[in-house]
C-alpha cells in the first residue's frame, strides 16, 4: 500500500487549476521546475536556519504545494498535450533533486543522526531509480510502496511539524529515521520484484 493510490481523486480536485493554468499558457515543464526550484530554496533556507526550530514547518507547506504542483504537471502533459522527453527527464529527475533539498538537512539539527538521514536520502533515489529502470527493462513504471515518494512526503513533513513546535530531537528521532529508511529498503525490493513478475506475466 502507499498514498499513490490516493493520486486519482487529488488530481480530481486540482484538474479546476490545471485547466486554468493551461488557458493562461503555463507549461507542464514550468509548473516542474517551479516545483523543484521552490524545493530548492526551501532546503536552502533549512541549510541556513537549521538552528530555528520553526523553520521547519516550511518543510510540510512545501511538501504539499509540491505535491499539488506534481499532479498538476502531469495533468497538463497527458490531458493538453505537453507531454514531451525534456518533460519525462524534469519529471524524474527533478523529484529526486527535490528529495535531496528538502530532506538531507534533517542531518544539521541537533540530535538528528546525519548518518540516518543520508542513508534514508541515498534509499530513496535508489528507490525512484530502481521504478525508472523498471521502464529500461521493459516492465511499467513502478510506483509500489510502502515508502513511495507521497509516503516519504508525509513521513518527513511530520517530523517537520514535531520538531518545529519545539519538541527535542532524540533517540525517538533517530528510531523514527531508520524505520523511513528501512521501508524505502523494503520499496527498493518491491519495485524490483514487481517488475521482474511484470515480465514474466503472459502476454
Amino acid at each position: 500500500m502507499t498514498l499513490y493510490a490516493i493520486k486519482p481523486a487529488f488530481q480530481n480536485l486540482l484538474r479546476p487549476a490545471c485547466r486554468a493554468l493551461a488557458k493562461a499558457g503555463v507549461t507542464a515543464n514550468q509548473v516542474t521546475i517551479t516545483a523543484m526550484l521552490l524545493s530548492l530554496a526551501t532546503g536552502g533556507t533549512l541549510v541556513i536556519l537549521y538552528e530555528t526550530p520553526w523553520v521547519l514547518l516550511l518543510v510540510p507547506a512545501t511538501l504539499l504545494v509540491r505535491m499539488a504542483l506534481n499532479a498538476i504537471d502531469g495533468m497538463l502533459a497527458r490531458e493538453h498535450d505537453m507531454q514531451s522527453p525534456l518533460g519525462g527527464l524534469l519529471n524524474e529527475l527533478g523529484d529526486v533533486v527535490s528529495d535531496i533539498a528538502l530532506y538531507a538537512p534533517f542531518g544539521l539539527i541537533a540530535g538528528v543522526s546525519p548518518v540516518a538521514v543520508n542513508v534514508a536520502v541515498v534509499l530513496a533515489v535508489l528507490s525512484e531509480m530502481t521504478g525508472v529502470v523498471a521502464v529500461q527493462i521493459g516492465a511499467s513504471r513502478r510506483y509500489d510502496g510502502p515508502m513511495g515518494k507521497s509516503d516519504r512526503a508525509l513521513a518527513f513533513g511530520l517530523l517537520a511539524v514535531l520538531l518545529g513546535f519545539g519538541l527535542d530531537a532524540g533517540a525517538w528521532a533517530n528510531i523514527f529515521v531508520a524505520i523511513v529508511a528501512l521501508l524505502i529498503a523494503i520499496t527498493i525490493f518491491n519495485r524490483a520484484r514487481a517488475a521482474l513478475d511484470e515480465l514474466e506475466q503472459p502476454g
